[in-house]
């Protein structure tokens, strides 16, 4: 639907604190929410979580992962909300806007964020030009979401628009993909790649900061490049690099059955390359990509897929993911990450295609309560 577009150079971006917005310090905190393990690590370098499975572990991971302390959530709560209906041009989408709205009321009434503690982008604010979703406003508040985090803060990042995937131009992705995010000027100014949402939102957080971000767009699952995807039975995914190759071949395999001899061979030349570099690459964006920090990212589909409108009780449009969490939520507040993700994907199931998605920034139990 959309045409790659520039990337987003780091070094171009004015990140000066005049440029964000002040934020204050939160009121008593709420009680402490039910307890929270961080699982372990065994002798052998194993994760010991429950239901998960063990995997084997890098020597320099298992010291990170036996640092790691969660975040209660009671500390400082800032939230970023961005909603993109795209007006006036051929991308227009309907529901991203009433998402914003949806999920602002949802996160004060459920989670005790405060308004004054978030900074909402949306493109039907046309009379401030610093609250409009531009490339350049969208990279300066997520600098801001993160900045001088602390132990037990707890930052909340919500994005629905356009996602797309572009075939990368560096051979660090497995797949040979990057996925993006399409703010309003995207078509002049640039989207805005999974690795440098990474960089300026994941890699910095401290041991013990808490981010909850929710992608709601197309080809999300990777959209923060966490390396660390779950089941939805609280596994790890893809732990090794054979996964993709399989993949890969099979769609080899149809393109080739369609006679599409070209395709096939890209395909396969592609899967061949995976199965000699693809452990190194995955390991690599464990160690790079990775955080101390407590990063939980709820996608609402897979790379491949699309993700759709709905409408509401109210008959409002509004994105079916964003809908379908908030409603499981509403019904059901006390929920693991595991149950959440399973409710969310039963609530869609009968009318979209497509399949929302779990990661997080390093090892994590998924079985325990959400929170934020």
């Amino acid at each position: 639907m959309m045409m790659p577009m520039a990337k987003i150079q780091l070094e171009d971006i004015d990140f000066s604190e005049a440029n964000f917005p002040q934020w204050h310090q939160q009121p008593t905190p709420p009680p402490l929410p039910p307890a929270q393990t961080g699982g372990g690590i065994s002798s052998q370098g194993q994760l010991t979580h429950g239901s998960i499975p063990t995997y084997s572990i890098p020597q320099e991971m298992q010291q990170q992962a036996s640092k790691v302390e969660l975040s209660n959530c009671r500390g400082r709560k800032r939230a970023l909300l961005i909603g993109i209906n795209y007006f006036g041009s051929k991308h227009l989408l309907k529901g991203c806007i009433n998402d914003v709205h949806n999920m602002k009321r949802f996160i004060t009434e459920h989670f005790g964020f405060r308004e004054a503690d978030m900074v909402i982008l949306t493109d039907d604010q046309h009379t401030n030009p610093r609250r409009m979703p531009t490339r350049d406003n969208i990279l300066k508040a997520m600098k801001w979401l993160v900045s001088d985090a602390r132990m037990n803060d707890s930052f909340f990042f919500h994005y629905s628009g356009h996602g797309v995937t572009n075939e990368s131009d560096n051979s660090e992705e497995i797949d040979g993909r990057d996925e993006a995010i399409c703010p309003v000027d995207f078509e002049t100014k640039g989207q805005i790649v999974d690795d440098v949402m990474n960089k300026i939102m994941v890699r910095p957080l401290p041991r013990g900061a808490r981010l909850t971000a929710i992608f709601d767009c197309c080809h999300s699952a990777t959209a923060l490049d966490l390396p660390f995807q779950y089941s939805h039975q609280g596994k790890l995914k893809n732990e090794r690099a054979l996964s993709y190759v399989g993949k890969t071949l099979l769609e080899a395999k149809d393109k080739y059955f369609q006679g599409n001899l070209a395709g096939a061979l890209k395909g396969l030349v592609k899967s061949m390359d995976m199965a000699v570099t693809g452990d190194e690459k995955l390991d690599k964006a464990r160690r790079t990509k990775s955080t101390m920090g407590d990063v939980i990212m709820f996608s609402g589909c897979k790379d491949g897929q699309t993700s759709a409108d709905t409408k509401s009780e109210d008959l409002s449009f509004t994105g079916a993911m964003s809908y379908a969490l908030i409603s499981s939520m509403n019904a059901r507040p006390h929920q693991t990450y595991v149950q959440l993700l399973q409710d969310v994907r039963r609530r869609l199931a009968p009318k979209y295609e497509q399949v929302p998605q779990l990661s997080a920034g390093r090892l994590m139990d998924m079985n325990t309560i959400f929170i934020m």
